[in-house]
């Protein structure tokens, strides 16, 4: 973990109320891992006070990318960036994405900006050899979020764009059943709302595939000391694990969603 004054490179609109900020950190982009987040302070006045997490959306040389969408103070204030100014930085944090096993498929599951961490990741599984593809969901057409993705399939509540119904009705159509005997070939890697991340969760236990999911939830610390971000541990019901510092990727079959 670091603290650096990353500078930014550039801000870019990618979407509907979506963006990409670019920072320089050659400390934090050398050392991050796909799945990893980085705890911004998004404003140098006492509101608000407390960092805001973001996934580390890709990385090039000594270049890290966030994605965000401005929903307060906080995220209207890092739309306004301007090349050349710092922004203070925490990070790498947390646990990512595990990359090994003998899966050939990788299969991306994201939720609206749930696809932030992905570029990041898929660029790693490419250099792996994997085979990639990808689902993306959201309420409308303007919520899909493919940015950087590969083979992409897209699911909408509205049916404004793709098939009409939630992500994961969308993966589980397109999944081959377990009686196929070729889901041991398959890796699924999810981050998005926590009702989706539920469903897909319940959906690869009841299928037996492998798969790790990113959580989120609201930090005050990012690396444990405060213990403000707890989940349940599916295999200890008297545990509580920790989405800053034991996730926020988690296998699905260690934790419980309520």
């Amino acid at each position: 973990m670091f603290l650096a004054n990353a500078k930014v490179d550039s801000v870019t609109q990618i979407g509907t109320n979506v963006f990409l900020l670019k920072l320089q950190s050659e400390k934090i982009a050398k050392n991050a891992k796909p799945g990893q987040f980085v705890n911004i302070k998004v404003s140098k006045s006492s509101f608000p006070l407390l960092r805001r997490p973001f996934s580390i959306c890709d990385v090039e040389e000594d270049y890290f990318t966030i994605m965000f969408t401005t929903i307060g103070e906080g995220t209207a204030a890092l739309r306004q960036k301007q090349k050349g100014e710092s922004v203070d930085v925490m990070g790498p944090l947390g646990n990512g994405f595990s990359l090994g096993g003998n899966y050939e498929k990788a299969v991306i599951v994201a939720g609206g900006i749930g696809a932030a961490p992905f570029p990041f990741l898929i660029n790693e599984l490419e250099k792996m050899g994997k085979e990639i593809f990808s689902f993306s969901g959201g309420r409308t057409k303007n919520d899909c979020i493919t940015y950087e993705m590969k083979n992409v399939s897209s699911a909408t509540d509205d049916g404004s764009f793709g098939f009409k119904g939630n992500v994961v009705e969308l993966l589980s159509s397109k999944i081959d059943p377990p009686e196929a005997g070729k889901n041991n070939k398959i890796k699924i890697f999810g981050c998005g709302p926590k009702a989706m991340l539920k469903s897909l969760q319940q959906f690869c236990l009841e299928n037996n595939i492998e798969a790790e999911i990113s959580t989120e939830s609201s930090m005050a610390c990012g690396f444990g000391i405060c213990q403000g971000c707890p989940v349940e541990s599916a295999t200890d019901k008297n545990k509580f694990l920790l989405v800053c510092k034991d996730g926020p990727v988690f296998n699905v079959k260690d934790i419980e969603l309520s």
